[in-house]
């Protein structure tokens, strides 16, 4: 009977500990949304490894951003990686990895990436409208048309998508279905230049 409130003692000790560990985190937290606000990603960096603990998500991914705002893309990469080791299905922790490998040309990797997120996700918008451009860049238009058409069935009236999949059934020789849609664009944004642009090339 003694040692029931000897638990309760120590599980009481124990909470009061975790709840002003959170506060501290919070405050560190606070102080580098400060920094961060002000550009100053040197002491907003500072302020989250003042309480660093490589078992939190939450601190690797903030870290990761601030690096990657501070141009030290590596580094960012490096705690991207953390919380995705941590959180692997996390999809805000790669596409916060997608960002620093793209400042370092790490094509394959932003590729990985994406393709990752759409494991998870397979209707991501904005993993298949990237990935669609880049495939559309390396004129890869069979692949482009197939991430840009999963965009288009979720949003069929957005502006990005709809133009870039215009264009790609244009390169791709279909051109009845590209004027169908460079018109749906001008309703979206009447006199765009690049729908104009296209269909006087279908003319």
């Amino acid at each position: 009977m003694k040692t029931k409130p000897l638990i309760f003692t120590i599980h009481l000790l124990f909470s009061a500990s975790l709840f002003a560990q959170n506060d501290i985190v919070a405050e560190a937290f606070a102080q580098s949304y400060k920094y961060e606000y002000k550009a100053d990603y040197t002491k907003a960096i500072s302020s989250v490894k003042g309480v660093y603990s490589d078992k939190s998500y939450e601190i690797n991914l903030r870290l990761g951003w601030l690096h990657y705002e501070a141009g030290l893309f590596s580094e960012s990469q490096t705690y991207y990686q953390k919380a995705l080791a941590l959180m692997p299905y996390s999809i805000e922790a790669k596409l916060g990895f997608i960002y620093p490998a793209s400042a370092l040309g790490n094509w394959e990797q932003v590729i990985s990436q994406y393709k990752k997120i759409l494991e998870t996700d397979p209707q991501n918008t904005t993993a298949n409208y990237r990935l669609g451009m880049i495939y559309y860049g390396k004129k890869d238009y069979q692949t482009a048309f197939k991430h840009f058409e999963k965009v288009i069935n979720l949003y069929p009236f957005g502006y990005d998508s709809l133009i870039m999949y215009a264009w790609t059934n244009y390169f791709l020789g279909k051109t009845k279905e590209a004027k169908v849609l460079f018109n749906k664009v001008l309703l979206v944004s009447p006199s765009d230049a690049s729908a104009l642009e296209g269909l006087g090339l279908i003319k």
